[in-house]
């Protein structure tokens, strides 16, 4: 049924397509402008909608950048708050947004703002906290900015050259405009990917000369986490008795790795970034242990009894994560 709604909205896809280019056009050709800043800022993104790791990839580039004097700005998607918002310690998931809360609440030290205007969610954390560097979460289609570094994500089982625009497809930005990102990442590999495999990936990508490819997979911990000092192994979850809770755009991956470590789940999913309402946890809130994700895990805590959630990472070699470090380091 999905498929042949993707198919009928194939006119409307060709109607977003033209759109998309019109304004990269009018971006290319000076007439909007794109504004750089004194302050480096790296830009994180995709040009698809969601599920490439943005924000595992950003708190892993916070985690590079432990000894400078860093700040995030996100949107905030699906937050209650307008504008500029800089997170304080009184700060609720509702106002702030998921994703930016995670990354407040891991990161503490670090200034995290929402705002949908970038070029002013950047001037207002330039005057109010003087960062050394600010990270852009989900900017690259985001021209009004034109950041200092960026980072495009794609990943390995829907590379942004086999896909479509929205939304027969999931593009949301034109395949061309990765021209824009200094580095390319594909997030999501196989554990086991061989140089043949990176190479076949590389050259279906077809970088430019100034720009490197590289691969990460998901490397998840082998424990669940209550988010405070409970720590379960996954071998000692009993099958048939935890609920997987997701509202993440690609669960895919999970639910394999789930399986694969032998853990049986009744899967609920919603959709990303879903607001759960009573009658959704009425659904799970029954089982005996309920296993979600991290970014779902700060809208359900407090609402929901036995709650954990499983911890991902991006990991790369080590050529791969070096290339990644010494181009971070080089802004400075």
């Amino acid at each position: 049924m999905l498929q042949l709604l993707r198919k009928i909205a194939f006119p409307i896809s060709l109607i977003y397509a033209l759109v998309v280019h019109v304004r990269n056009f009018l971006f290319d050709a000076g007439i909007f402008s794109s504004k750089s800043y004194e302050t480096p800022t790296i830009c994180v993104g995709n040009l698809s909608v969601g599920g490439t790791g943005k924000t595992p990839m950003t708190e892993y580039l916070l985690r590079i950048l432990n000894n400078r004097k860093t700040a995030v700005l996100s949107r905030g998607y699906k937050r209650k708050s307008k504008g500029f918002y800089l997170a304080n310690d009184a700060t609720t998931v509702m106002e702030f947004g998921d994703e930016p809360y995670q990354m407040q609440k891991k990161f503490p030290e670090v200034a995290v703002a929402v705002d949908a205007d970038r070029r002013n969610g950047i001037e207002k954390l330039e005057k109010l906290v003087n960062p050394e560097v600010i990270v852009l979460d989900d900017a690259f289609q985001h021209r009004k900015v034109k950041p200092t570094f960026s980072i495009l994500l794609t990943t390995h089982q829907n590379l942004y050259v086999d896909d479509w625009y929205l939304p027969t497809g999931s593009l949301r930005d034109a395949k061309k405009e990765a021209k824009r990102a200094d580095l390319i990442i594909v997030t999501k590999c196989p554990q086991d990917i061989d140089d043949i495999e990176r190479n076949a990936v590389e050259e279906k990508l077809g970088p430019l000369k100034h720009q490197q490819v590289l691969f990460a997979n998901l490397a998840y911990h082998g424990y669940v986490s209550d988010g405070g000092e409970e720590k379960i192994p996954l071998n000692e979850l009993k099958s048939g008795q935890v609920a997987l809770v997701t509202g993440i755009a690609s669960p895919a991956p999970l639910v394999s790795y789930l399986d694969g470590a032998g853990i049986d789940c009744k899967h609920f999913e919603f959709g990303d970034h879903h607001h759960f309402s009573e009658s959704d946890i009425a659904q799970f809130k029954d089982y005996e242990l309920i296993l979600t994700t991290e970014k779902d895990f700060v809208r359900l805590k407090g609402r929901v009894d036995r709650l954990y959630f499983l911890e991902i990472a991006h990991s790369f070699s080590e050529k791969d994560e070096s290339v990644l470090k010494n181009a971070i380091e080089n802004l400075f």
